[in-house]
This record gives C-alpha cells, sequence and structure tokens, in this order.
C-alpha cells in the first residue's frame, strides 16, 4: 500500500511539473554492462567460460534486457583474436596466450546476443595499457615497438593522447573490429585523461612543448587531443559500417555550477574539467551517437544527488540519444528518502522515465542484475521490464523503414502450427530486415502496434511457433519488420483460428 500511494504522490508531482511518465514504453534502451578487467573471467576454460556468459546472458534475457556492452577491450588487449593487438591477460590470465581449446569470445557474444535480440556492443578502453605496473606485457605488445607513445602515471601505463600515434593506433584497432564483427556499437566509458593522481602531475611537458602551439591553457589542449579522437574515431566507424552507433559513457558530473553557471548544482570530479572530456560538444558536434552518464549515486547524496543529475543531463543531452547508468548496489542499498521501508529503484526508474530525453538506461554492473541484488532482476522482470521494448530509432542516422513482411500464412508443420512469412526485399544494408516484432489481439481488439503488452516475439526468424489449442479462438497476429536501426515497417495481419 505504501508503494502504492508513493508512486502516485511521485506520478502526481511529476506530471505537474510537466513531465509525463509511460510506466510500460514501447522503446526503450535496456542495457547491461559485462567488464572483463575486473578478472571474473580470468583463466576460465573455455567450456566452463562459455557456460558462464551462457548462464548470464540468459538472466539478462529473462531481466529484460535488449542490449549488452561487453568488454572486449580491457588493458590494450584483446577478447578477440588480433593482428593488432595481444590476447587479453584477463582471459586466459598471461598476455598474449591464445585459449586452449583455441575460440573466439567476443564473436561467440556476438552471436549469443543476437540470438537473444540484443544488441552486441564492443566496450573498449582507449588509453589504459597497463592498470597496474607490476603486470607484464607480452614481448609482442606494441609498448617494446613504440615506447615512445606511452606515459607513467600514478601505478599505470597509458597511451600518450597527445599523440597522433596513438589515435591512428586505437582507430586501427576500432576500425579492425567494425570490419570483421557484426557489432551493433562500439562503445567507451570514463576513462579518457586519466582520474587525477593527488599530488601528481600528468606528465605531458614534452608533449605540450612539442604539439601545444596555439594553446596557451594546457586544460584546452588536452581537451582538444580527446576531441581529435572522438571525432576520428565517429568518422572511422561511418566509414566502414554506416549504421554501427559510436556510444560514451562518461562520468555522471560534466562540470559543477561553481565552475560553471551552466553546470549541475554537484560538488565532484568533473569530465570537462578533470578528465579533459567534453561530451556535450561532442554531443553537439555529432561525434557520438549516444550517451550514458553514470549516475552511479543515491537520491539525496550530499554532493551528487542522483535527481539532481539525471534533471540536468535531461536537459543537456546534445540533440543526442541520453541513456541513464544506474548502479544497481546503490540502487538495492540506500533507502528511499521519502519512504525508509523501500529502497530507490522505484523512483529512481519512475524519474528516468519522467523525461522525454531520456531513452532508457543501462545497468552497473551486469553481474549484479544476474545475481538478483535485492531483488533487482525480479523487480525489472515482473515489472519495469514486465513488457518487450524495442531498441530506441536512432533517426539521425537513418530514418527509413524496411519494406513490408511478404507472404504471411499458419502453416501446419511436423512441429506444430506456424506462422511463416517471407523477408522483404532490400536494396542495401541498410534497408534490410533484420528483425521481426509478432503482435497479437483478441477477434474484436483494436490493433494497437503502440502498446508493448500486444508483443509475444522480436525474432531474427521468419516463422512463429503458434500456441495452439483447439482451433475455436480467432487472433489477429500482426507481423512488421525491423532494420539494423530499428525501424519498423508497415503492419501485415492475418486472422489465425488457435
Amino acid at each position: 500500500m505504501k508503494h502504492l500511494l508513493f508512486v502516485i504522490i511521485l506520478l502526481c508531482t511529476l506530471t505537474a511539473s510537466g513531465q509525463s511518465i509511460t510506466k510500460h514504453p514501447k522503446r526503450e534502451f535496456r542495457a547491461a554492462w559485462i567488464q572483463t578487467v575486473n578478472g571474473q573471467f580470468k583463466g576460465m576454460s573455455t567450456q566452463k567460460l562459455k557456460q558462464v556468459l551462457t548462464d548470464q546472458l540468459n538472466a539478462l534475457e529473462e531481466a529484460g534486457i535488449n542490449a549488452v556492452i561487453f568488454q572486449v577491450r580491457p588493458e590494450a588487449d584483446a577478447f578477440y583474436p588480433s593482428s593488432i593487438e595481444p590476447w587479453s591477460r584477463f582471459l586466459t590470465g598471461v598476455q598474449g596466450q591464445a585459449p586452449v581449446p583455441y575460440w573466439d569470445p567476443m564473436q561467440f557474444m556476438i552471436e549469443e546476443c543476437h540470438k537473444r535480440n540484443m544488441e552486441f556492443h564492443a566496450w573498449i578502453n582507449p588509453y589504459r595499457t597497463k592498470t597496474n605496473l607490476r603486470n607484464e606485457l607480452t614481448p609482442a605488445h606494441i609498448y617494446f615497438s613504440n615506447p615512445e607513445l606511452f606515459v607513467t602515471y600514478g601505478n599505470q601505463l597509458y597511451f600518450d593522447p597527445a599523440l597522433p600515434q596513438s589515435r591512428n593506433h586505437i582507430c586501427k584497432v576500432v576500425s579492425d573490429i567494425v570490419s570483421r564483427y557484426d557489432v551493433d556499437g562500439i562503445h567507451m566509458d570514463d576513462y579518457f585523461y586519466p582520474y587525477p593522481v593527488a599530488g601528481t602531475d600528468y606528465p605531458d611537458n614534452e608533449s605540450f612543448a612539442r604539439y601545444g602551439g596555439g594553446f596557451t591553457s594546457r586544460a584546452d589542449w588536452r581537451r582538444s587531443n580527446v576531441n581529435v579522437l572522438i571525432k576520428k574515431l565517429h568518422e572511422t566507424i561511418r566509414e566502414v559500417k554506416p549504421w554501427v552507433k559510436f556510444g560514451i559513457s562518461p562520468f555522471g558530473i560534466y562540470r559543477n555550477k561553481k565552475n560553471d553557471p551552466m553546470g549541475s548544482d554537484t560538488n565532484g570530479l568533473q569530465n570537462y574539467d578533470d578528465l579533459y572530456a567534453d561530451v556535450l560538444l561532442w554531443a553537439r558536434e555529432g561525434w557520438i551517437d549516444y550517451n550514458i552518464p553514470q549516475i552511479y549515486w543515491e537520491i539525496g547524496h550530499t554532493r551528487a544527488d542522483y535527481e539532481t543529475l539525471i534533471k540536468w543531463w535531461a536537459n543537456n543531452t546534445g540533440n543526442r540519444p541520453l541513456f541513464i547508468g544506474q548502479s544497481v548496489m546503490n540502487s538495492v542499498q540506500n533507502a528511499d528518502p521519502y519512504n525508509a521501508s523501500m529502497n530507490q529503484l522505484p523512483r529512481k526508474m519512475a524519474l528516468q522515465r519522467a523525461y522525454k530525453t531520456i531513452g532508457g538506461s543501462c545497468q552497473w554492473p551486469a553481474s549484479a542484475v544476474v545475481e538478483n541484488a535485492g531483488k533487482y532482476k525480479d523487480a525489472l522482470k515482473n515489472e519495469y521490464h514486465k513488457y518487450p521494448a524495442l531498441i530506441p530509432v536512432f533517426d539521425f542516422m537513418d530514418n527509413e523503414a524496411p519494406g513490408k513482411v511478404k507472404k504471411l500464412k499458419g502453416v501446419w508443420t511436423e512441429d506444430g502450427y506456424m506462422l511463416f512469412w517471407t523477408t522483404p526485399k532490400a536494396h542495401d544494408e541498410m534497408d534490410k530486415a533484420v528483425q521481426y516484432v509478432v503482435y497479437r489481439f483478441d477477434k474484436k481488439e483494436k490493433v494497437d502496434l503502440s502498446d508493448p503488452s500486444h508483443i509475444v516475439a522480436i525474432t531474427r526468424n521468419c516463422f512463429y511457433k503458434l500456441p495452439y489449442e483447439n482451433g475455436k479462438t480467432k487472433y489477429r497476429y500482426v507481423v512488421t519488420a525491423l532494420d539494423r536501426l530499428h525501424n519498423e515497417s508497415d503492419a501485415v495481419d492475418k486472422k489465425i483460428k488457435l
């Protein structure tokens, strides 16, 4: 009863402020981050790791997740076979050592995600080369052939962001991934210039002397270095496959109001000033295709209040899709400030869905969802992701829908009563149908494709097994096609007796 009263009050408050909450949106980005740099898969046998990844994806599918962001380049090494960089030590335990028996974890994940109608976003860290200086690099690592590209800062080793050769190498890695793999996105998180080490300046005097001409401010020069990389990466991806998205997940604070009147009413580390990441510029210039700020704090945090930040980002999207990075553990471990008997997930989800500029969220970490921490997975499954959702359309990349499906009909087979259709013709890859949405309506029910409760399947197959009973009840089935960017075709319907 308290939960119901809370939701009613929240709905009234947000509606009165000019916002509207959609309880079950038909389109919503519902992602989860699977990290590898924490070593959770390190040294696992091929068979065991395949099973662990399969189990994780099954749990995420059950939770209604429709996109997976998987870390494939944690430390200038690879969770896939590469002629450019070595196998990751976070896979086999030894950098440069191939898995035995041999397999390709990224290809495996792409196939398994697509089987479950999830997008696969390949997550890379651009500059990090050693998470700890004690880590050994394989002799084939680029560090040994080009040591001038690297700097040591704190207890880590990084590519120098100031060097054109560093940017070229990173773009080469991304081009290789995009050209060889059927990824839906390339993703980078919040590690640009490294997080500041107290009392230690980042060691780029030599690079600034060489490349800093025209800049009186070293901070502006550092931001420019990152800007050049972001723009170049976006152009690289577009040239190879124009349907592959490029997304960023920055630290949750852009700038504090005390440093910029346009900043948020917060008091913490800043993307712009401390990490030299001008995320809003990238969005305004169209150098990124989506933004997932990591708003990992609780509602009521004294220096970085969740509610303050989600409102700030919702008003500063830069005309690019905005999703919210959610901390699972933070949400379930903190009580709602207005109702101590509840955790913060209900209010956070209501806030997220209250703004038209916010198109979804990404859960950190995926393992906490999988483990159902604080019954988080149950809440997603039974309430917030109760019905399927299509990925939002990225209309600035492509706004043309594929053709309608053809020859929709019911057919008896050895496997039962099936709904079959044929793929629409396509002029090019962007126009091609890659998924299909199957809706079901009762005999006299109005066909409303905006209502996700009528979606019975999202599939890559050209068939759907019908739940036949006695052939006495008439239903209307509707099938639409989706292209790579989730534009939805016109509908084709068929009356079926079940």
